[in-house]
C-alpha cells in the first residue's frame, strides 16, 4: 500500500508567510478549494496526567493569532483530560493534497460569550443533542440516547435552546506549528514555526 508522493510542489523557506496564522489560512483556503470533505476536520490528541494518550477527530470552528478553537462537552473524555492536563496536539491530514499541518501547544477554555455565540449558530438538532448526550459515558443502548433526545425536545419545546454549562469551547494555543509537504522518495518538506522563550517565532526545517 506504499505510495510515492508525486511532486505537487515544494515547500521552501522563501514560500512561507511571515507568521503561522497567515500560512495556515493560505493552506486552509487551498484545502477548502480542493474539494476535500470537511477540510476543517482535525485529529486532536490529549493525554491523562499520568501520560495515557487518546485521540479523536473533531471539527475546527475558528482560528486566529491566539490559536485553534473547537467545541465539545467539558465532561467528555477529551474535556476531562484537557481540564486535568491542558496540553494537546492537532493534525490536519490533507492526504489528497499531500499536506499535513501539525500543531502542539497549551489549551484553555474560550470565554462563555464565545461559547454562547457559537452555540446559537448551531442547528437546533445539534443544540438539543448537546443536552441529550452525556458524551463518552457508557449508556445501555441506542434507545436510551433517543429517549434523552426526546426529553430535550419536550423540555425546550419551540423555545430557544441555551448552551449547557457543561458544554463549550477549547482553544489550542500553539507552541509549534509544522507545515508538511509530501515529496518523492520520502524526502518531504517540513517547516516549523516554533515559539521561543522570549515569545519570538523561529522557523526551522526538520529532516523528513
Amino acid at each position: 500500500m506504499r505510495r510515492d508522493y508525486t511532486a505537487r510542489g515544494a515547500l521552501l523557506e522563501t514560500d512561507l508567510a511571515a507568521d503561522w496564522r497567515t500560512q495556515f489560512e493560505a493552506w486552509f483556503t487551498d484545502a477548502a478549494g480542493f474539494g476535500l470533505p470537511e477540510p476543517n476536520a482535525m485529529i486532536v490528541a490529549t493525554s491523562t496526567p499520568d501520560g495515557r494518550p487518546s485521540a479523536r477527530t473533531v471539527l475546527l470552528k475558528d482560528f486566529d493569532e491566539r490559536g485553534f478553537v473547537f467545541f465539545t462537552n467539558y465532561e467528555s473524555r477529551k474535556g476531562g483530560e484537557l481540564t486535568a492536563n491542558p496540553y494537546a496536539s492537532i493534525v490536519f491530514p490533507w492526504f489528497p493534497m499531500q499536506r499535513q499541518v501539525l500543531v502542539s501547544g497549551t489549551v484553555e477554555r474560550v470565554s462563555r460569550a464565545e461559547t454562547e455565540a457559537y452555540f446559537g449558530s448551531r442547528p437546533r438538532g445539534s443544540q438539543l443533542g448537546a443536552w441529550a448526550s452525556p458524551q463518552s459515558s457508557v449508556v445501555p443502548d441506542r434507545a436510551a440516547v433517543d429517549a434523552a433526545y426526546a426529553a430535550a425536545e419536550e423540555r425546550f419545546g419551540d423555545g430557544p435552546v441555551p448552551a449547557p454549562e457543561h458544554w463549550g469551547g477549547f482553544r489550542v494555543r500553539p507552541g509549534t506549528v509544522e507545515f508538511w509537504q509530501g515529496r518523492s522518495s520520502r524526502l518531504h518538506d517540513r517547516l516549523r514555526y516554533r515559539r521561543t522563550e522570549n515569545g519570538v517565532w523561529a522557523v526551522e526545517r526538520l529532516a523528513p
